[in-house]
């Protein structure tokens, strides 16, 4: 008997727990519905708490390196203390509101490549290891962030990547730790001005603010650099205008304002890739956003890494 409970301890013959979401896909803005199926291992357990939580991988810049790691970002508990029998089966139901914030992963049934989301069941068990279930979560578009993406495509820019930066954009609002950076080679018709463009949507129950980035090619006797432009727009936008008309608009008043926006935000760090150094002049530091609305602020570097498999195409 003392030898099976030191065995359950350690997690063999002790609880299981499984998640079920039931529908992974979601927006910004509305739930992640499911439950957390216990079912009790071969001695009764003291369960702490059931906790669920967002995790996706986050770019993160430190002395001259840049490394991925897996953050969580949102988290809820779904249980408090209780105690799970043998071989018990318990159900506990959950509505998890996803952050207005939360990074786009699929557009039009398609995974960006790059971009990885997954729900992370955590079960506190007293005096033992926690045992945890890992699932897939896919976050569409809004309609008014799907409306910009179209224009882009119909404008001709072709997706690269999209990756989160850890750190907070200056003068902009944002409630998690990073923002989403979603780069597109220039079309045809802005090749000569424009090398690449990273779009950036920081969303709020208002509306949706535009951050854009060129990568400008240098003329006859100048270097190229990054020009940057910031947009709001309403929800209720979405069906209002001609979008490829708004983001031409956009491209062309970005591109040709650099000197008022690089004095508003600071020199640029290099063209080209800006993935190293966020958005450039505009990210505060590469510190920042640790403790800002985070769940502790911690990368989550332990058997989670493992378990995200090949989300996001090829990792």
């Amino acid at each position: 008997m003392v030898f099976k409970k030191m065995l359950s301890a350690f997690g063999v013959g002790g609880p299981s727990v499984d998640t079920v979401l039931t529908n992974s896909n979601t927006r910004p803005g509305l739930t992640l519905d499911g439950q957390v199926n216990l079912v009790g291992g071969d001695a009764e357990a003291a369960i702490e708490q059931v906790v669920i939580g967002l995790v996706t991988r986050v770019e993160v810049e430190g002395h001259d390196t840049e490394y991925a790691g897996t953050m969580e970002f949102h988290r809820m508990a779904v249980s408090g203390p209780l105690k799970l029998a043998p071989k018990q089966q318990l159900s506990i139901p959950f509505q998890l509101p996803v952050p207005w914030e939360t990074p786009i992963t699929d557009v039009y049934g398609q995974r960006l490549h790059g971009m990885t989301m997954g729900l992370r069941t955590e079960l506190a068990i007293a005096r033992a290891v926690d045992k945890s279930d890992l699932d897939q979560v896919a976050v569409h578009p809004l309609p008014v962030h799907e409306r910009i993406l179209e224009a882009f495509q119909r404008l001709g820019f072709r997706f690269k990547h999209a990756d989160l930066e850890r750190g907070h954009i200056r003068g902009v609002q944002q409630t998690l730790p990073f923002y989403q950076e979603i780069e597109f080679f220039a079309s045809p018709q802005y090749a000569s001005t424009i090398r690449e463009v990273e779009l950036t949507f920081v969303t709020s129950q208002r509306g949706v603010e535009v951050i854009l980035e060129c990568d400008k090619r240098g003329g006859f006797l100048s270097a190229g650099h990054d020009a940057f432009g910031r947009y709001q727009v309403a929800h209720t936008d979405a069906d209002r205008v001609d979008w490829a008309q708004v983001v031409d608009g956009w491209l062309r008043e970005t591109t040709s304002r650099y000197g008022s926006l690089r004095s508003q935000y600071g020199p640029s760090h290099g063209h080209g890739h800006s993935r190293g150094h966020g958005m450039g002049g505009m990210v505060a530091g590469a510190a920042l956003g640790v403790a800002g609305g985070m769940v502790a602020g911690e990368m989550i570097e332990d058997a989670f890494e493992g378990d995200f498999g090949d989300f996001g195409g090829d990792e």
